[in-house]
């Protein structure tokens, strides 16, 4: 799906990101997100401290995403994939050594989303954003 205007613009700008899991073995899982960038309509999140966020997407790679900035936000429900080599990988290591030196890249998540809500205060939460 295109990921809609009102959400690429939140999710750029977000003051704060949380991605959650899921799987029989180790139940619901909630991480913080820090590095985050858009490749067209898919969401890259990079991997530094995954644990169990990796072993839930193993077992379930259903994800959900949610980024918010004030009183305004959105949920992204998406299918991820974990890459640790390639061209998309090795342009996340040269970006996030560019921006955060010292910080080691251990993969990325590569997020394509099904479907967006909006969770922003007020009469429009839970309802869907058409891409």
């Amino acid at each position: 799906m295109k990921i809609p205007e009102f959400c690429r613009n939140i999710l750029q700008t977000a003051d704060g990101k949380a991605l959650g899991t899921y799987s029989q073995e180790t139940g619901v899982n909630v991480v913080p997100v820090s590095s985050l960038r858009l490749d067209g309509d898919t969401i890259i999140l990079v991997n530094y401290f995954f644990s169990k966020t990796l072993s839930n997407i193993e077992a379930n790679k259903e994800v959900s995403l949610a980024a918010w900035k004030g009183l305004k936000g959105c949920q992204i429900k998406a299918d991820a994939v974990y890459e640790t080599e390639g061209e998309r990988f090795d342009s996340v290591v040269v970006w996030i050594a560019e921006t955060i030196p010292g910080r080691v890249v251990k993969g990325i998540l590569v997020l394509t989303p099904l479907k967006c809500y909006d969770v922003s205060a007020g009469a429009e939460a839970g309802k869907e954003i058409e891409g």
